[in-house]
């Protein structure tokens, strides 16, 4: 069962720039990751802290994503909203940026959610199902006690969606824990 990974793809540089793998298969696979994805997204989002979900796809067509930041600085955030997980509603986050080039590897049963460091930031991400609209679903950004790293007395962008989202309290969960516990990221 794959868990929530923060992975970091080795960059192999010199006085041109550098090169790197973002996706191989068999790598993933080493790493307990066999997802196959088949559907590739790309957001911008314009000012900075702007703030994305926390959002998932409900099954069957719930999904795991895999993203990173091609632009700019962002902090991502997953969620475990899994019924009967001892970790239900904690969360871990990271800084991904173009810079740093991480990863972060998000399975079914968690919430995504992302806050933009900086303006202009492009994020990417796989996802191992296809965007499914009746299968769309939310959780309030501020209801579970994220630490999101926001400046004193600024308020995120929100989209009119993420405005309306329920808290964590009012959820009913539709995913099933895996017997694979929330930890923190390496």
């Amino acid at each position: 069962m794959p868990t929530i990974q923060l992975i970091r793809p080795k960059r192999h540089g010199d006085r041109r720039g550098w090169f790197t793998e973002t996706y191989n298969r068999n790598t993933f696979a080493r790493l307990g990751i066999d997802t196959v994805f088949v559907q590739d997204n790309h957001s911008l989002s314009a000012p900075a802290f702007t703030l994305r979900g926390l959002h998932y796809q409900t099954p069957p067509r719930a999904q795991d994503k895999l993203v990173r930041c091609i632009r700019g600085r962002i902090y991502d955030v997953a969620v475990d909203v899994r019924n009967g997980s001892p970790t239900y509603g904690q969360w871990v986050g990271a800084e991904i940026s173009a810079e740093n080039g991480d990863q972060l590897f998000i399975p079914v049963g968690f919430a995504h959610g992302l806050l933009t460091l900086e303006p202009d930031c492009e994020v990417v991400y796989k996802c191992s199902d296809t965007y499914a609209p009746d299968h769309d679903g939310g959780i309030a950004w501020d209801s579970v006690g994220i630490d999101w790293p926001l400046p004193t007395g600024i308020k995120p962008e929100l989209s009119p969606k993420d405005t309306r989202q329920p808290s964590i309290a009012d959820f009913d969960s539709p995913f099933a824990y895996n017997g694979c516990p929330l930890e923190p990221l390496a």
